[in-house]
């Protein structure tokens, strides 16, 4: 059975290869592409410029898109003093050497970086303590400077 569905479909499949590949002219193939979509050769022409000037726009802007990943990653290493990337390096330069990162990750990369510098601060490490309470400390701290404002004021030597 698989043998007669062969020979039946592979001897018609042999036929349209075969005239797919009769070796006609291209610009019968232009013509012919061209009839086929209605378009006279002039208006195929510009159609065909029109595909190829809106793939390079494309190509393009994933250029852009690259190199803007690689500066955030190049970013993110220089950051973390991590080893620089070659191809991250290569593709900021097909992009044109400057690269800025798009709004929304730069603004992403600052509330970053204040997370971390609040972190890094001292309170930012007492807040992360757990069973502190900052703002009864702030309070107590506050009540205190007071009390040494009015002692220092009753002092006679001062």
């Amino acid at each position: 059975m698989a043998f007669m569905v062969k020979t039946m479909v592979g001897g018609q499949l042999k036929n349209l290869t075969g005239s797919l590949g009769g070796g006609e002219d291209k610009g019968d193939g232009d013509k012919s592409a061209a009839e086929a979509q209605g378009m006279s050769r002039e208006e195929y022409e510009e159609y065909q410029k029109q595909l190829v000037e809106e793939k390079m726009e494309r190509d393009a802007q994933f250029t852009q898109r690259k190199a803007e990943r690689a500066t955030l990653r190049s970013h993110f290493r220089d950051k973390y003093r991590l080893p620089k990337n070659e191809t991250d390096e290569s593709q900021i330069q097909l992009a044109g050497g400057d690269v800025e990162l798009p709004r929304e990750l730069a603004k992403m990369i600052e509330e970053d970086t204040e997370e971390e510098e609040d972190k890094a601060s001292v309170l930012g490490q007492l807040a992360s303590l757990p069973g502190l309470d900052l703002g009864s400390l702030k309070d107590k701290a506050q009540a205190t400077l007071g009390d040494l404002k009015q002692s220092a004021e009753k002092c006679h030597v001062m």
